[in-house]
């Protein structure tokens, strides 16, 4: 029987050995039958056809104990503490006994650091560089009705950060083992190579889990 290997928050890239999934809300758009084809034509981000619609707070349309291997990159950092807890839940839910999750993140460690080493050099624009590499403030803030609906359903900014540890610390307590730091394509699982991207393990954590 053939491995069965899911990412989630995956974009564009969908390899075909893997099943993608995203919860863009265009992309939800784009997989409504016959309004999903006109809103497709006029949109400027184009969703390949092998690309589901997923939202892993929700839960993915995978059944128990499924995936060989699961994957997201950048993902879980633009969740609420409290949504972040639910995807993992869910994570380790569709995962065979065994099976492998890998996820990449920007790294809070790296970022306190760089800020403490500009404060020690006295640079003037150490907490701007700060807000700016966390994603986690607002340089401006949008009025009007279509600033409303933008922020609603835009998922840009971070909500929650993590360094290795603490990340650690939430994989075990939903019941993943093995926990390690990862680099990029390092796992057992060649699958990985498929949807791995180097630039994404720049100034990151990675890790490694099984269920």
């Amino acid at each position: 029987m053939s491995k069965v290997h899911a990412q989630y928050g995956c974009g564009l890239s969908g390899p075909k050995e893997w099943v993608n999934f995203d919860s863009s809300p265009t992309l939800q758009l784009q997989r409504i039958p016959l309004i999903g084809k006109l809103f497709y034509s006029f949109s400027s981000v184009k969703f390949p056809e092998n690309i589901k619609y997923g939202d892993i707070i929700k839960g993915l349309p995978l059944a128990a104990n499924s995936c060989d291997s699961l994957y997201c990159s950048h993902v879980l950092e633009h969740l609420s503490l409290e949504d972040f807890r639910i995807a993992l839940k869910n994570s380790y839910h569709v995962l065979k006994p065994g099976g492998i999750f890998r996820c990449v993140l920007p790294d809070l460690e790296y970022i306190a650091k760089t800020y403490l080493e500009k404060k020690a050099n006295r640079e003037l624009d150490a907490s701007i560089t700060f807000m700016n590499w966390t994603l986690l403030g607002h340089e401006k803030r949008e009025k009007g009705l279509k600033a409303i609906v933008k922020n609603h359903f835009s998922n840009a900014h971070h909500l929650w950060m993590w360094d290795k540890d603490s990340l650690a610390m939430e994989l075990e307590k939903v019941g993943f083992k093995n926990i390690r730091k990862a680099s990029f394509n390092d796992s057992q699982e060649n699958a990985f190579k498929l949807v791995e991207d180097s630039t994404r393990f720049e100034n990151a954590v990675a890790i490694e889990s099984i269920k």
